[in-house]
């Protein structure tokens, strides 16, 4: 299927919510308000890392128009959240750990008063040496940022002997990788409206990815039943993962309560770069070896990932890079080890590719550089070491039958860009030189095994008459509401007007789990299949006892209930949803409860579905200037049944985009433990000047006999394995390797020992034509 060319069977739906978000109707849950709400603030520490020795806020306190201020001294549960381990505080106690710290927040009733107020808190503190680098955190004589000490987590694998194989290789590649500290970049940035309730309840509209999970995580910090809680968590204005973490809720709940009002809290950019997620950097070293036939036998791989100041979901990236460290090849003898290090950086956590991006860029790199030592086409050198349809995942454990890397390297060489001829430099600007790179990759999809992974869903005629389902999902931007849609009118032939979609709301939906790790579509779609016969079952026999007609000829479709037409030629109608929801003394509905398909062996993070990809990028590079430009990209995708094309091709499109920034511009600095890149202006990102002009997206949707999983998802499968195709295609261009992420234009002047070769007069012709 050629998605650009839409000529797939399916219809391409424009999305529910479109309309109202380019036009700007649509209200976020950030633009909410409430009567007689207050504003608050949080007051960040400003350093990264001292021992916080006093707190005063009673000159806040006495500035008129201030309602409530909160220290750690009054959070009345646990002073402390993290999705996977709760061990970053709401308030600071005792412990500065970086600057995104909170030492207090206020609610007042304007943003001027509240600002006033956090001028007005005075806090003393001992400054402590900072550790600004996995590094320098892992030395001995380094100051502990935790009790349990500065590794949050280690993972390992091994099987063979990789000491004995690298003495077998006929070529060995030893490299070490390093990416960069990515922002999400969301349009919306953190915030929300917190109201309290009668009884001490309250209700929480805020973004999040999982609205149950932050439910019970503020239920321990307010030391109220979980059940008094409401959160209500779309529509969101992106996520990317940096809003699965809670972020505003804890201060906004607090203060909420204590203050008996509504509190309205909304993050600037700048602090929201400050406290907010960002993509773990990481050093990935590399050593890989192969025999003279070009086999792999001998891949040794050490992690390193700073996960900042505490933990959020450190640890299960860091699994996630182990085992996409091997990806999608067939290795005899390995041996990995990698450490999530606490430092006083920014705090990193979940972001889209959820550490695959790190080091696929890595494992892809040595593919190349292994080609090139031999003297084989890089593209044969994988299609020499490929999984095949039965083999077992990358750290040994069973996995469904997967032929996708087979599929997605076979199917790139078919594409325009793969096809297009090559043209010699331009006389005129011989500066300008072009290349082209590709690379594959394996992408698991579902959380992995050891994580609770739970879905469900409902589904039931409501009493406006409507077939109405209901999932604890978020519509966050990736097209979730479109993807129901279709996934409806397909199961039940009936028109947009007798659906309801009921999302993102703890008091209306069942838990579905998290809204991640590509796992949404798949999920809904399962618990569809589950539901669709059992409820058509009900509605069927519920005609049947109010009309008489026979259950096996009625069908759903347009406005109700029809059946086959006694000649068999068409359909008439029977009765209307409506008609059908009246005659009802309670709602005709079905529900169901499933967990996401994992190996059945104790492979802790390991994956049991998966999706691939392959990648071709084109670049030109200006070698006077060091700036790159990607002039085109083509993508495979092989993840089962596109559902909604136009989500699919915009889900790999914008991942892609991500990963543009990702590969040649993006890297919020730090500076001693300082963010140095603040904001957008000195923080940036693709715009649509930088994206090619042409993004060729086509999906193989073919899966092995058997798989009865459906659809895989490809919120993330997009942005893996664009980075070294770019990296690859720059080296055709250049002739040099470059291994750390971002590749700006300092980095392709410096990998020259002299000027790019050129005459005196094109020389200086092309710094005029600059």
């Amino acid at each position: 299927m050629h998605l650009n060319e839409q000529t797939n069977s399916r219809p391409w739906r424009i999305r529910p919510d479109g309309q109202a978000k380019v036009t700007g109707e649509l209200r976020y849950l950030t633009d909410m308000t409430s009567p007689g709400k207050l504003i608050g603030r949080v007051l960040r520490s400003g350093v990264p890392h001292a021992r916080l020795l006093s707190v005063d806020t009673s000159k806040a306190k006495e500035l008129p128009g201030v309602v409530s201020v909160l220290t750690s001294k009054d959070v009345p549960g646990l002073n402390g959240f993290g999705i996977a381990e709760p061990n970053q505080p709401v308030f600071c106690e005792d412990l500065i750990r970086y600057e995104g710290d909170a030492i207090a927040a206020v609610a007042a009733e304007t943003n001027e008063i509240a600002e006033r107020a956090l001028e007005l808190i005075e806090f003393e503190y001992e400054e402590l040496p900072v550790l600004d680098t996995p590094e320098k955190a892992l030395s001995s004589d380094a100051p502990l940022l935790h009790a349990e000490g500065n590794i949050l987590h280690e993972t390992s694998y091994s099987k063979g002997d990789v000491q004995k194989a690298f003495n077998l290789c006929h070529a060995i590649v030893e490299e070490t990788y390093e990416t960069p500290r990515q922002m999400h970049a969301f349009m919306e940035t953190e915030g929300g409206i917190f109201v309290p309730e009668k009884h001490g309840k309250l209700t929480v509209y805020s973004p999040t990815q999982h609205g149950y999970k932050d439910q019970m995580q503020l239920a321990r910090i307010l030391g109220i039943p979980a059940d008094d809680i409401r959160v209500v968590s779309s529509p969101i204005g992106g996520s990317f993962g940096g809003k699965d973490e809670l972020n505003v809720q804890p201060f906004g709940a607090l203060l909420a309560l204590s203050s008996g009002k509504p509190v309205k809290m909304h993050y600037s950019r700048k602090e929201s770069v400050i406290a907010g997620l960002k993509r773990h950097p990481m050093k990935v070293r590399m050593k890989s070896g192969v025999n003279q036939k070009g086999k792999l036998i001998a891949h040794q791989v050490e992690i390193i990932s700073d996960t900042g100041a505490y933990a959020t979901l450190g640890g299960p990236v860091l699994n996630f890079a182990t085992e996409h460290a091997i990806g999608c090849y067939i290795i005899p003898h390995i041996e990995l080890k990698g450490k999530a290090v606490y430092t006083n950086n920014g705090i990193s956590g979940e972001f889209r590719g959820f550490g695959g991006n790190q080091v696929i860029f890595a494992l892809e790199g040595q593919m190349d550089r292994l080609a090139e030592k031999i003297n084989v086409d890089p593209w044969e050198l994988r299609s020499r070491n490929l999984r095949t349809l039965h083999d077992l995942g990358p750290l040994g454990q069973r996995v469904l039958p997967n032929d996708g890397p087979s599929q997605v390297w076979e199917a790139i060489q078919e594409t325009p860009l793969y096809k297009k001829t090559e043209h010699p430099p331009s006389v005129d600007e011989p500066w300008i030189v072009t290349g082209k790179g590709m690379s594959l990759a394996m992408h698991g999809s579902g959380l992995g095994y050891g994580i609770p992974d739970p879905a469900g869903g409902q589904i039931r005629l409501n009493e406006q008459g409507k077939i109405e389902v209901a999932f604890g999902h978020e519509e966050f931007g990736q097209g979730l509401l479109g993807t129901l849609e279709i996934m409806l009118l397909d199961h039940f032939n009936c028109d947009v007007e007798d659906l309801e979609i009921i999302i993102g709301d703890t008091a209306l939906v069942p838990p579905s789990g998290s809204s991640t790790a590509s796992r949404t579509t798949n999920m809904v779609w399962r618990a569809l299949q589950n539901m669709k016969r059992p409820f058509l079952d009900k509605l069927f026999f519920k005609v049947n006892e109010l009309t008489g007609e026979p259950v096996e000829q009625l069908q759903t479709g347009k406005n109700g209930i029809w059946k086959e037409a006694k000649q068999g030629e068409g359909r008439e109608f029977v009765l209307t949803f409506q008609e059908l929801a009246a005659s009802c003394t309670e709602p005709l509905k079905c529900s169901t409860e499933f967990d996401f398909p994992v190996t059945p062996d104790p492979v802790i993070g390991g994956h049991y579905l998966y999706g691939s990809t392959s990648v071709i990028a084109e670049v030109e590079v200006n070698m006077l200037t060091g700036m790159i430009r990607v002039t085109g990209i083509d993508h495979v995708v092989a993840a089962g049944e596109v559902v909604n094309p136009l989500g699919y091709l915009g889900q790999i499109e914008g991942g892609s985009i991500m990963a543009l920034g990702f590969t040649i511009i993006e890297d919020a600095l730090m500076e001693n433990g300082n963010y140095v890149t603040k904001n957008f202006d000195t923080y940036l990102v693709p715009t649509i000047a930088d994206v090619p002009e042409i993004q060729h997206v086509e999906a193989v949707e073919e899966l092995p006999e058997g798989d009865v999983h459906g659809p895989r998802g490809v919120g993330e499968i997009g942005s893996v394995a664009l980075a070294p195709a770019i990296v690859s295609a720059i080296k055709q261009a250049t002739g040099k390797w470059v291994t750390k992420l971002p590749v700006n234009p300092e980095t392709i002047l410096n990998v020259w020992d002299e000027p790019f070769p050129m005459d005196k007069e094109e020389r200086k012709k092309g710094r005029e034509r600059v």
